[in-house]
């Protein structure tokens, strides 16, 4: 099956995004996520347990079940987040941007030049979406989504500067890791009030410079209310909460 990318171009036309998490390597199990309704699937190999053969399988499932693939790569490996759109992801989601540095660096991995210095090899990608490397090219820094996330009190600061860099798409924010460096490292705590203010703040600066906000939910009633501030990429829970809610669910319709 042969895909066309349209994950920059929903975002750009304003539709929400629901996003399903995979941190598991079983290539079914991403097939069966990529099928279950999400509109597109994120492949984790940050905190999840993605390597580079995993990933290659798990884009190559998500394509053929028809959506956009994600990848979210480890703390500064601009090496494999080219080679994850080499292998036919759409989007790259790099963690801890927390500077015009960091930001740029990861416009350098992702976007072909002008934009950025991206090296040519495209080779699975080329096979997943059928089309040839001209098109490819001419096409690529525009079908590429590059997300810098927002986790920090300093990527807060320089929030503004990081939506003005040329080539990044959108950001997005760790609750969990926000609400870490917020509190000074003392509490864990992604749905405290003392988030909204900060929350409802990268919302509103990322629409106002054109560019889309994207946030992970752990639950349906954060979606809910982080669709209500303006964030249009939602991560919904992973794998494993998927896994353990429904067994939760059957067994507790079973003892009823």
């Amino acid at each position: 099956m042969t895909t066309s990318p349209v994950l920059g171009e929903r975002l750009r036309a304003g539709e929400t995004i629901y996003v399903g998490w995979s941190t598991l390597t079983d290539t079914i199990l991403v097939d069966n996520v990529a099928r279950a309704g999400f509109d597109a699937v994120l492949l984790d190999s940050q905190h999840g347990l993605h390597d580079v053969a995993s990933l290659i399988a798990g884009i190559g499932a998500v394509a053929g079940a028809g959506k956009p693939a994600i990848v979210r790569i480890p703390v500064g490996d601009g090496a494999l987040a080219s080679r994850v759109l080499d292998f036919g992801a759409e989007a790259v989601l790099a963690p801890m941007v927390n500077s015009v540095e960091d930001a740029l660096a990861l416009v350098g991995a992702t976007k072909y030049p002008p934009i950025g210095e991206r090296s040519w090899g495209p080779a699975r990608a080329l096979v997943l979406r059928g089309t040839d490397g001209q098109s490819h090219l001419s096409a690529g820094n525009r079908v590429t989504v590059t997300i810098a996330m927002i986790e920090t009190d300093r990527a807060l600061g320089f929030l503004d500067d990081i939506l003005a860099v040329d080539g990044i798409d959108g950001v997005f924010v760790g609750p969990s890791d926000l609400s870490i460096t917020m509190s000074d490292g003392a509490r864990l705590a992604p749905m405290d009030p003392m988030l909204d203010t900060a929350l409802a703040m990268v919302a509103d600066k990322a629409n106002a410079a054109g560019k889309f906000a994207g946030v992970y939910a752990a639950n349906a009633e954060r979606a809910v209310f982080f669709r209500s501030l303006g964030y249009r990429l939602i991560g919904l829970g992973s794998d494993v909460v998927y896994l353990a809610s429904g067994i939760r669910t059957m067994l507790a319709a079973a003892k009823a």
